[in-house]
């Protein structure tokens, strides 16, 4: 076998030694990344001093002191979905929130499916307009058939437009939207600037030029103490501002 031969083999032995290793370390990231070990926007959420959870019935029974009593400051709770689904484990976890320190609110699951004033029925039903709590949550967002036959933005804003109006006129303050960077941006624009917004934004900080977020959701992947559900992760939020800016906007 020729120098030139065996120089060539080494080097492709080297090459795939290098390959694998690269993989391997490849998958071990990945792996830490969807168990949540590891999370991209940690870092830079970690500047922001007041922090929440949003929770649903998947985090099952919720010990709310425990949970409560992890450097948290807010809590969202999945309340109502459309025009009559009631979350299962809203009424428990909405009285045990309220036992802390932490300031609650609730969030709707838009539907694309009924109209605005029957879906403003069922929160209004469902969530108590406590003082001291933050306004509801109007969560728009894709889901089903409609991730690849969204509806027009005429469809979505005229459930939207009657349903943020209803809510703001019985709790007394404007609803609180929660959306994508995509969806603000082929359906909101700027037109909704007056209402607070909470974006999802889980792989990367949010990149919103022409205003700022109030709520960034951040990490779909944490891990904390106190719930036993069906759904070990918990999404993690920062609000950009103050603990007494964010006192200032509950109802009152």
């Amino acid at each position: 076998m020729s120098t030139t031969t065996r120089g060539t083999r080494r080097r492709w032995r080297t090459a795939a030694v290098v390959a694998g290793a690269l993989v391997v370390a490849l998958g071990v990231l990945a792996a830490l990344v969807w168990t949540g070990v590891l999370w991209p926007n940690r870092i830079t959420a970690a500047k922001f001093d007041v922090r929440g959870v949003d929770v649903s019935a998947y985090q099952g029974e919720i010990d709310w002191p425990v949970l409560a009593d992890q450097d948290l400051d807010f809590a969202f709770i999945k309340a109502t979905e459309g025009s009559n689904h009631v979350d299962e484990r809203f009424a428990a976890s909405w009285a045990g929130a309220r036992e802390t320190d932490l300031l609650v609110g609730a969030y709707h699951f838009l539907s694309f499916e009924s109209p605005g004033e029957d879906q403003a029925g069922n929160v209004v039903e469902n969530v108590p307009a406590d003082p001291g709590t933050l306004p509801p949550v109007v969560d728009v967002e894709y889901y089903g058939p409609f991730m690849d036959d969204p509806p027009s933005v005429d469809e979505l804003r005229g459930i939207l437009d009657p349903l943020l109006a209803d809510l703001e006129e019985h709790y007394g303050a404007a609803p609180i939207i929660y959306t994508t960077q995509q969806l603000r941006e082929a359906y909101l624009g700027d037109d909704y600037d007056r209402y607070p917004l909470w974006i999802r934004s889980v792989a990367s900080s949010p990149d919103l030029p022409k205003r700022a977020w109030d709520f960034w959701q951040y990490s779909d992947r944490d891990v904390l103490d106190g719930y036993v559900g069906e759904e070990e992760h918990i999404d993690m939020n920062v609000f950009d501002g103050t603990l007494d800016d964010l006192r200032a906007m509950t109802i009152g």
